[in-house]
C-alpha cells in the first residue's frame, strides 16, 4: 500500500483510532529521510501527542505530507531534467548531479529536523553506553551541534570528516560478517555524523547549491 492510501486511513474517522496511528507510522516508513524512529519522534515534537489526540494526529499527517510534497516537486523536476539530458545524448547523470530519489533530509525544514534527529540519536546512543573513542567523539560532535544550532566552524567540520572516514573504513566488508553488533553500532554512529552534516546547512543553502550544479 502506498503513502496516499495510508494517509487516507489516518484521516478516516470510521477506523479504530489505533489503526489510524499505525497508518501514520506506515507513512513514516515510506518517507523517513531522517530515519523512521527519528521521523516519528519529530512528528510528535511538531504536532503533539498524536497517539492519544486526534487533532495532533492530523497535524502530524499534515507535517509529513507537506515535506513529502516538496520532495516530490524535486523528483518531478529531476525526472524532467534527466529526460531532457537523455534526449541530448547524456545517458548517465553527471558526477556532481544529486539524485533525489532517496530523500537525504527533511524537505522544508532541513536544519530543524536534523537537529531533532541528532538529539534523538544522541540520547539513544548514550543510553546504550559510550564505549570507545569514536563513540565519545561522535557524542561530543553531537553536543556541539545541538549547542550551536547546527552551525559548524572549520574545527568541527574537520573533526566530523575524520569520524566519517574512520567509521566508513570500519564498516568495509567483511565487517558485518565478522562482528554484526559492532558493525551496526558503527552504522548508527555514522548516521549521527551525517545528521550533524545535514544540520549544518539550511534549506536556502541547499537550493543555492543545487542551482549551481
Amino acid at each position: 500500500m502506498g503513502f496516499t492510501n495510508f494517509a487516507r486511513k489516518v484521516r478516516d474517522p470510521s477506523l479504530p483510532y489505533g489503526h489510524r496511528v499505525v497508518a501514520l507510522r506506515s507513512c513514516a516508513q515510506l518517507y523517513r529521510p531522517i530515519g523512521f524512529e527519528a521521523t516519528v519522534s519529530y512528528l510528535a515534537h511538531k504536532a503533539g501527542p498524536f497517539r492519544e489526540d486526534e487533532e495532533a494526529l492530523l497535524r502530524a499527517l499534515g507535517v509529513i505530507e507537506a515535506s513529502r510534497a516538496v520532495w516530490q516537486v524535486e523528483l518531478r523536476a529531476y525526472a524532467a531534467a534527466r529526460a531532457e539530458a537523455k534526449r541530448r545524448g547524456l545517458r548517465a547523470p553527471g558526477p556532481r548531479e544529486r539524485n533525489p530519489n532517496s530523500p537525504e533530509y527533511w524537505y522544508g525544514a532541513r536544519r530543524e529536523a536534523a537537529l531533532h534527529a541528532v538529539g534523538h540519536w544522541r540520547a539513544r546512543l548514550r543510553s546504550a553506553g559510550l564505549t570507545g573513542e569514536l563513540s565519545r567523539t561522535v557524542d561530543l560532535c553531537a553536543a556541539d551541534c545541538l549547542e550551536s544550532g547546527g552551525v559548524q566552524g572549520e574545527r568541527e567540520r574537520a573533526r566530523l570528516a575524520v569520524c566519517a572516514d574512520a567509521l566508513e573504513r570500519r564498516m568495509e566488508p567483511p565487517a558485518h560478517r565478522d562482528d554484526a553488533a559492532t558493525y551496526f553500532h558503527h552504522r548508527d554512529l555514522l548516521r549521527v555524523v551525517r545528521l550533524i552534516g545535514m544540520a549544518a546547512r539550511t534549506d536556502d543553502e541547499d537550493q543555492g547549491a543545487d542551482g549551481h550544479d
